[in-house]
């Protein structure tokens, strides 16, 4: 009877446990433009999921799988669906987006080639694109995929994300990261388990890091003044993977610090294990 009750106690533990652990693996849901919605799927066997014909990550266990989908920033309020595949059956699972206002940020740029490139600069960044985006739209098959990150850098949050940008008074895209003002030569980690799949010094982002940990999780780190790693070196959390700089188009030093989710740049707040006030 004793040893009944042992069990017992331990097996009520250890489902304690990994419930708590499952849930600290899962980011932060927001169902905005540039959010995360956290779809749960039942179905024995791990299904397949897409989401603007984008494969999707699936995290969980049989019958308790969870798709965890980044939402762009183009996205429209109102519904939207996941297609999932499982079994060879195909169901759409439905959620919903709410509307989301980001701020408005106007900039000065003294580089003028910054804002507007010349025909020169023009074949590089054509060039470069092809690199960022293939590194960005990386698949690797990871089933611990490391869902809580911590912070890149030391230093306050100067730029957020999603901000609706200008330069020197023209449109840009809205902000696809977030900003870290910290001075030059300021350590940067990796805020989780991966492994790095590009390196380079690009005309717009300047020394660039891209790790992948998983499941088409990307994080992307720009404006480096030094790189400390190379290309297909696996990182731990808290590994330094360079140094704070002001290369590429900036107004001052500081870590442009990107997440990305099937292909899909997402707000890095939301994966944080802590956020400052």
């Amino acid at each position: 009877m004793k040893n009944n009750s042992l069990y017992l106690s331990l097996s009520l533990f250890l489902l304690f446990l990994s419930l708590k652990i499952n849930a600290l693996e899962l980011p932060k849901e927001s169902t905005v433009p540039g959010g995360i919605a956290i779809i749960s799927i039942q179905t024995e066997d791990k299904p397949e999921a897409r989401f603007y014909d984008r494969k999707v990550m699936i995290v969980g266990e049989r019958n308790n799988w969870k798709a965890v989908v980044g939402i762009p920033l183009s996205a429209k309020a109102g519904s939207h669906n996941l297609n999932v595949r499982s079994n060879g059956i195909e169901t759409n699972y439905k959620f919903d987006v709410a509307n989301k206002d980001y701020e408005t940020q106007y900039i000065t740029i003294k580089d003028k080639r910054k804002v507007n490139p010349n025909e020169k600069d023009m074949s590089r960044i054509i060039k470069e694109k092809e690199l960022i985006t293939k590194a960005k739209s990386h698949w690797s098959n990871i089933e611990n995929v490391p869902l809580k990150f911590i912070k890149p850098t030391e230093g306050p949050y100067s730029s957020p994300f999603g901000l609706r940008r200008f330069f020197n008074k023209q449109p840009r895209k809205p902000h696809s990261g977030l900003d870290i003002a910290a001075a030059k030569g300021t350590p940067i980690v990796a805020p989780a388990d991966g492994t790095v799949i590009n390196t380079g010094e690009y005309f717009f982002n300047g020394n660039t890091v891209f790790l992948d940990h998983g499941q088409g999780l990307i994080t992307m780190y720009c404006h480096m003044d030094s790189i400390s790693i190379e290309e297909g070196t696996k990182v731990k959390a808290g590994d330094i993977i360079g140094k704070v700089g002001l290369t590429g188009r900036v107004t001052g030093a500081h870590l442009h610090w990107s997440v990305m989710l099937n292909n899909i740049t997402v707000d890095p707040l939301l994966f944080l294990t802590e956020v400052e006030n």
